[in-house]
């Protein structure tokens, strides 16, 4: 094991515009690109009357990417809401209908009516930087009628033809919002965006929601699956741990699966045997490395999109010749690349990979790097910018291959060779280290400003648009000035003779598209696996139980993996332990530990290892949490009644299959009464047999819940020591521990007070007090039959543990013979002596 420290016609018509508020959103860092590029166009829909299914089309401009939704929601749009992280919004198309007619006032000042519709609201709530338009209702019918297209048939005619199309066309067929939502998409592609598509040259595909487990925004944030909450720029997420990706593609799949990850066992497990294979083949791991280090600065998903899509406007111009004819070099560039990832894949064993490999050796990308490699010069090489990168479009395309082409570029060259003739004569003319430098206007004169003053005189007369740039003078002349209109005729014509001859070669690489958004994807599911592999320690398994040993937090142990000081921590939970009270001292860090499950959970279900000695999962179609404390300003909610949102959030939405994590629930109230709600919320958990770790600081709740079979009590356990009666001192060890915490009610509070500098004499009385109301308490709790009762019942619960833990280790234990007898024996003996002391 590696160590890792086509085209559409549409009648122009009719929509409205109106912004919501200005754009603030702030996007996620990534790796392979500066950020996560919020480049997705919705269009959003929902059935009238009482029922809220919503129908959702969204389109990525830069990718073309398009994926339709549709989902029945809850009156929280929750579902929708987590549909719509994952593809993140730039702009949101929304029915006209949906809007009060006072709104086009209020919006800027961010207010919004109450005649608006609920689903709006709670957009403008989750994406304020988004831009919100009305668009005409008209444009959402989805009936084939006069100058209207439906859905479908926009769909059957801008899929790209491969083996999903039928079976998205199958899917959609009958979703009525979401191809009413489709529909309103591509019509406002065209009328406001100015973009037209080839036929057959779109990716398109229906999601249906049930394959992945729904992590709704909250718990996102909460758990920074994507984002430090703290430091919007910073890498210390789980996105920013696991994104060791070369491709911008894998990048955005990473961050689509970590917001979504996989409820398919058998999907998960080719995930982790690709993974397995990648890590234990020291060779493929490198083999796959090199080649996706050549494929890192193409994003292949923006390159077949710019492909297949053309601007109604500014066909026929230099400017859309130049990046035509660059697409086309990139396009080489790429399927050059591709048969190295195949040679770094042959002979796999996991059928993932394997998988991978038949999709890069599709025999369509071998037409068209023959196609490209005609047409195209071999040493072309195409730079970002100047010169050179001018050259590369100018010379992409060989010789002979238009003879009016062959004339331009001659007289380009010769327009470029008489420009850098005056540049000589003016060096030996005025005895000054002149440079030639280009820039998009053309060609200027330099010079350092040191090369100036050692002359010890002024700029020569002649020179014009004099100008200072990073220590150095730039100029030109008149001369200069007319040589370079000359030589931008000469380039704009050899380009647009350029554009003629790479569109034919552009139409028919169209006919393969399909097999380019396939390499695509396929790279970038690869391109994540290594990922996955670089990070790797411990394979998963799926038995139905939440049982980690020594798992870490995997975003601080990457922050402190050079302090060797993170903690491991145990988990265990089942059917019989499925709903844990985890207690102890504020400061204790139960956020990490509760923050540690969710994230190791996401983790194996997104096919990567996780960094425990042992873990065993559930699979869940839900993770719901509530771990934030916070009031919510913008929507007026107090810190209980945010709790409150959270909890009937998460009680309409938990099934026996889901995760939730809570961290001190019900504490925004009365004491009485936030035991009240946390045992009623606990309860209904309990009874639809959810897992749930949950902290608390209410110790009654270990009581009150001593009934219930299926309650265990944890601790994070602290060492105390103390010097005075006003002076307490606590080691936090960060360990989770069995049973409940002894003597540690209040000492946490008064120890953040004597770190505060809370005077002497008050924190001494607030020691006196606490105490006498804890010694109070004990002596009624001891004198207590139902205490006794309790405590009896807690040990017969733990015994009946013992069952399920035997179980669970005959059946995945791979510890040798004698030491799982030793293990086994000592559970025994300590449920053993646990019955002894308490029957």
């Amino acid at each position: 094991m590696r160590p890792r420290s086509e085209q559409t016609s549409i009648t122009r018509q009719g929509f409205a515009s109106w912004q919501s508020r200005p754009g603030t959103a702030v996007r996620p860092f990534t790796s392979a690109s500066s950020r996560y590029e919020v480049s997705f166009v919705i269009a959003l829909i929902e059935s009238r009357g009482i029922g809220r299914e919503v129908g959702m089309a969204c389109l990525d401009k830069d990718t073309g990417r398009v994926v339709l939704v549709q989902v029945a929601d809850c009156q929280t749009y929750v579902k929708t809401m987590h549909q719509m992280h994952l593809h993140r919004p730039s702009l949101i198309l929304i029915p006209d209908t949906f809007f009060f007619a006072g709104d086009t006032i209020d919006a800027k000042a961010g207010k919004t009516q109450s005649a608006t519709s609920l689903l709006v609201q709670c957009v403008q709530d989750e994406f304020p930087g988004a831009i919100l338009e009305p668009v005409s209702r008209k444009f959402w019918n989805d009936e084939a009628a006069l100058i209207f297209v439906s859905g479908l048939q926009f769909i059957s005619q801008l899929c790209v033809q491969d083996d999903e199309r039928a079976a998205t066309l199958l899917a959609a067929s009958n979703k009525y919002y979401a191809l009413s939502a489709t529909s309103a998409l591509f019509k406002y592609a065209e009328l406001k965006l100015n973009t037209s598509f080839a036929s057959a040259s779109l990716r398109i595909r229906f999601i249906a929601v049930d394959g992945t487990m729904m992590i709704d925004p909250d718990t996102a944030r909460n758990l920074e699956l994507v984002g430090n909450m703290s430091f919007k720029k910073s890498s210390h997420s789980l996105f920013g741990v696991l994104n060791h990706t070369w491709t911008a593609m894998a990048s955005r799949l990473l961050r689509t699966t970590l917001m979504a990850p996989s409820t398919v066992h058998a999907a998960i497990e080719m995930r982790l045997n690709a993974v397995e294979e990648l890590v234990q083949s020291e060779d493929r791991f490198t083999a796959v490395k090199d080649a996706l280090r050549h494929l890192s600065k193409i994003d292949f998903d923006k390159l077949v999109s710019s492909l297949a899509a053309s601007e109604a406007k500014g066909v026929g111009t230099a400017r859309m010749a130049s990046s035509r004819v660059a697409q086309l070099l990139n396009l080489r560039n790429a399927v050059k690349t591709l048969p190295e990832l195949q040679r770094a894949l042959r002979g796999s064993n996991s059928q993932l990979l394997r998988t991978i490999f038949e999709m890069l050796s599709d025999e369509r990308l071998g037409r068209i790097e023959a196609l490209v490699r005609q047409g195209l010069n071999e040493d072309a090489a195409l730079s970002r910018s100047g010169l050179a990168g001018v050259n590369a479009r100018v010379y992409a395309v060989k010789a002979n291959c238009n003879p009016l082409l062959d004339v331009a570029r001659e007289t380009y060259k010769e327009n470029v060779g008489d420009i850098q003739m005056l540049h000589q004569s003016l060096c030996d003319v005025h005895k000054l280290p002149l440079v030639l430098v280009y820039k998009e206007t053309g060609f200027v004169l330099a010079l350092k400003r040191t090369d100036l003053d050692a002359a010890g005189s002024g700029l020569p007369p002649g020179f014009i648009n004099v100008s200072m740039q990073k220590g150095r003078w730039l100029f030109t002349s008149l001369e200069l000035k007319k040589r370079n209109a000359r030589m931008k005729d000469a380039l704009d014509e050899a380009l647009l003779l350029s554009y003629s001859t790479v569109e034919g070669f552009v139409h028919k690489v169209l006919q393969d598209i399909g097999a380019l958004y396939k390499a695509s994807e396929a790279v970038a599911l690869l391109d994540m696996l290594w990922s996955f592999a670089r990070v790797s320690i411990f394979r998963p398994e799926f038995t139905g139980t939440l049982a980690i040993k020594a798992g870490r937090h995997p975003v601080l142990e990457n922050v402190q993996l050079a302090s060797g000081n993170l903690v491991a921590n145990d988990v265990y939970c089942s059917e019989s332990s499925a709903f844990q009270i985890i207690q102890g001292p504020k400061y204790a860090h139960a956020f990490t530990y509760l923050r540690q499950i969710g994230l190791l959970t996401v983790m194996a279900m997104s096919g990567c290892f996780v960094p425990a000695e042992y873990a065993s999962f559930r699979i869940h179609d839900a993770m719901l949490t509530r771990l934030s404390n916070d009031d919510d300003i913008e929507k007026s909610l107090s810190t209980f009644a945010n709790e409150m949102v959270s909890s009937a959030m998460i009680l309409g939405l938990a099934t026996p299959r889901s995760l939730v994590l809570v961290d001190e629930l019900g504490r925004g109230t009365s004491p009485t009464e936030g035991v009240g709600i946390s045992h009623a919320i606990a309860e209904a958990l309990i009874d639809r047999k959810v897992l749930t770790p949950v902290f608390r600081h209410f110790h009654e709740l270990s009581t009150t819940l001593s009934r219930q079979p299926s309650v265990v009590n944890l601790h994070l356990s602290v060492n105390t020591t103390r010097a005075t009666a006003s002076n307490i001192r606590l080691t936090f060890r960060y360990k989770i521990a069995d049973g409940l915490p002894i003597g540690l009610d209040h000492y946490a509070g008064l120890e953040l007070a004597r770190l505060a500098d809370l005077p002497s004499n008050a924190l001494a009385e607030a020691h006196r007090i606490s105490h006498r109301l804890t010694e109070l308490e004990a002596e009624q709790h001891a004198e207590s039959e139902a205490s006794r009762v309790a405590a009896r019942r807690r040990a017969v619960l733990k015994a009946g543990l013992l069952r399920d833990q035997l179980q669970q280790i005959c059946d995945h234990s791979e510890l040798p013979a004698r030491e799982l007898l030793a293990h086994m024996t000592r559970l025994q003996r300590d449920a053993v002596k646990a019955l002894r002391q308490n029957l």
